[in-house]
């Protein structure tokens, strides 16, 4: 009897009281400690994702600020020299009273950009830099490539895409205009041949720093002639294609505005022949202005292929993370 009593109060005292293991009072149960500790890290977790979000976009903004302020700096930087420039009156007497403060230029920018004529200037001479620097990819990746994997044709023409790249571009026009006429393809001449071999260049140097041990192990596993261009040398050449694609823009860009200057094209509107006419007119105001809007072009995609370079560095973990933050 008193063995069934005790069976009884055992099984009172089973897993469902306070003092068993699912009890209230157990460690498994909301009062136990393993409870408590449940509930005090869901507490934190929920504590941790609110400071997250808020901090987030207090990151965002920081990041926006840190990326704003250094342009807003040189852009005052400008405005005050431009002041100054203004009123020691250094110029001359060839630009007496041709000369205006900031303010009415940037007015006169504003009275161009309400007339269609400035953007279809832009969008004309957006046209030709495309088309002129997407040749010049084409062109500059296969001679890179090229060159780059064949040892006597880099001993024969790797000195001679180094002296094209350092020839000053306008030096080209007369030529191109004696084999083209006056017309897009010359200017087209110009822009590939002066961003060609940046590309070029930019490529074979990114392929002689590729690791002779990644390409053995690339060759051992199989890979040969395209696909081991397309799977591992180019991938690993990237960074260094990247820099001569960004040179190589650089060179394009200041090809088209020469031969925009030099160029007179019959039925098309560029930003260089509104310079010409500012020219012929003593417009400086208006000259100026131009000038603005193509160097304002001239930073947007210096800041896409920068955008395009820090991509490219993050996901192969060149880049501190908690510095850029």
């Amino acid at each position: 009897m008193a063995i069934s009593t005790k069976g009884q109060a055992q099984g009172a005292a089973g897993p469902g009281t306070s003092g068993g293991p699912g009890g209230q009072g157990g460690p498994g149960g909301p009062g136990g400690p393993g409870g408590r500790s449940a509930a005090i890290a869901g507490l934190d977790s929920l504590e941790l994702a609110q400071q997250q979000g808020g901090s987030r976009s207090a990151r965002i903004a920081r990041k926006a600020l840190r990326a704003a302020w250094p342009k807003l700096l040189a852009i005052a930087i400008v405005l005050v020299a431009w002041q100054l420039f203004y009123a020691i009156n250094f110029h001359g007497d060839t630009a007496s009273g041709l000369v205006q403060a900031p303010w009415p230029t940037l007015r006169d920018l504003g009275h161009q950009l309400e007339h269609g004529q400035l953007w279809q200037a832009i969008g004309d001479t957006a046209r030709t830099a495309i088309m002129g620097y997407l040749l010049a990819l084409v062109i500059g990746t296969l001679i890179g490539a090229v060159v780059s994997r064949i040892p006597p044709l880099r001993a024969a023409v790797g000195s001679i895409i180094s002296g094209l790249q350092t020839m000053p571009s306008i030096a080209w026009f007369p030529f191109a205009i004696i084999l083209f006429g006056s017309s897009v393809s010359a200017i087209l001449f110009v822009m590939v041949l002066g961003a060609a071999p940046s590309i070029a260049n930019g490529l074979i140097t990114g392929v002689d720093y590729t690791p002779p041990l990644l390409l053995r192990a690339g060759r051992t596993m199989g890979l040969r002639g395209m696909t081991l261009y397309r799977y591992l040398i180019l991938p690993a050449s990237l960074p260094a294609y990247m820099a001569g694609m960004k040179q190589g823009w650089a060179f394009s860009w200041r090809s088209l505005m020469a031969g925009e200057l030099l160029v007179n094209i019959i039925g098309q509107t560029s930003l260089g022949q509104l310079l010409n006419a500012n020219q012929d007119t003593q417009d400086l105001s208006g000259a100026i202005s131009i000038m603005i809007v193509i160097l304002i072009i001239g930073v947007v995609v210096d800041a896409i292929f920068s955008e395009a370079d820090l991509a490219v560095r993050r996901r192969r973990g060149l880049l501190d993370t908690a510095a850029t933050a």
